[in-house]
């Protein structure tokens, strides 16, 4: 946990911006108690439900021949998040913001890489595979604790450490017997290429082949944008493997979006669920692979409602977001954007509750 960036109230109060006769949510917004020896027990003593964790890094884009700059969604998202008001459609005081996991120095170890060469991407993907060892405790205590995760930032490579961490947290805690757990994905792109070593391109699939991830549905998959072998892989697979394209979807009509996100949930409704978006997967927002065919912003709001009210949530993460490649440098809308995301994603949870 060496790694791990625990942030105070007065670092929330920083980026929170208060006026008179107002209240924002980063002021009712919880941080880690100070009660406790370990992680874990910090993470107990609280009475928030839901426990914010950022991870600012791209390098496991870049070891996928990605564009760099996941690593500048947390800021935005969080500042976002922080100045919606409080008020009674939600006033904070059941989330905690934890902090962020530290990887500048694996930040800097990649970027004296060529990553053009195959020495260079063997380098990277080692860099990727110490990025999910940092990740997968935090996370693994975050679910042990009976919290639910909302992860924001880094590449799809973080696919694998929020599986892999929420499945051991869960059998640790003695709700689930074997470490494993489903995921739903709406992305163009399936992230389940052959295991070559770690990557952003690769998450779900050594989740997968390593046994953390049972079912997995992915909404909104590109045709053009998925290698041959990757397809068939997944079709082998259909049993455990749920696929709706985006062509179906929006340009032949097949099925509808709503029908789609159905057909996804259906498929992994049987357990404890991990809820993946990637920021690729909608029109014209800054990320690593921007797309200029995608989904509406409201039909990703509506597909994080729509899957956090119908399945047992353990986290929910957006990944991919790269706020840093606008070309309006002072656009604030994918921060803007993962605020309305988590917002919903929190009141589609507590909805389900009732």
């Amino acid at each position: 946990m060496n790694h791990l960036v625990i942030y105070t109230k007065q670092d929330i109060l920083n980026e929170t911006r208060i006026r008179d006769n107002e209240t924002k949510v980063g002021e009712n917004i919880q941080v880690l108690p100070d009660e406790g020896n370990t992680l874990l027990e910090r993470l107990q003593n609280s009475t928030a439900r839901f426990v914010l964790l950022g991870l600012p890094e791209d390098i496991g884009v870049r070891a996928n021949f990605g564009r760099g700059g996941a690593y500048s969604a947390w800021k935005p998202a969080l500042f976002s998040l922080l100045n919606v008001q409080s008020n009674a459609f939600g006033d904070g005081s059941n989330m905690m913001v934890l902090g962020h996991v530290a990887f500048d120095d694996l930040i800097l170890a990649a970027d004296s890489i060529n990553f053009k060469t195959k020495k260079g991407l063997e380098k990277a993907r080692k860099l990727v595979a110490q990025v999910d060892e940092r990740v997968i405790p935090v996370i693994r205590d975050i679910i042990r604790s009976g919290k639910e995760a909302i992860i924001i930032g880094g590449g799809h490579n973080n696919s694998y450490p929020n599986i892999r961490g929420a499945a051991e947290g869960l059998q640790l805690a003695g709700k689930i017997k074997k470490a494993a757990i489903n995921c739903i994905n709406s992305d163009a792109h399936s992230d389940f290429r052959t295991m070559e070593g770690r990557h952003s391109g690769n998450g779900f699939r050594y989740a997968f082949e390593e046994g953390f991830l049972k079912n997995y549905s992915v909404v909104g998959l590109h045709e053009s944008y998925n290698a041959g072998n990757v397809l068939d892989s997944m079709i082998a697979e259909k049993e455990r493997i749920s696929i709706n394209f985006f062509e179906d979807i929006f340009i032949r009509e097949n099925i509808s979006f709503k029908e789609a996100v159905q057909q996804g949930i259906s498929h992994v409704n049987d357990g404890y669920c991990g809820i993946e978006i990637d920021m690729d997967t909608i029109q014209n927002i800054p990320a690593s692979a921007r797309t200029s065919s995608g989904l509406s912003t409201i039909d990703a709001r509506k597909y994080v409602t729509w899957t956090a009210q119908n399945l047992k949530a353990c986290y929910f993460h957006i990944a991919e977001a790269a706020p840093v490649l606008s070309h309006i440098k002072t656009d604030n809308k994918s921060g803007k954007l993962m605020g309305y995301l988590i917002a919903d994603y929190i009141k589609a949870r507590i909805s389900a509750a009732e």
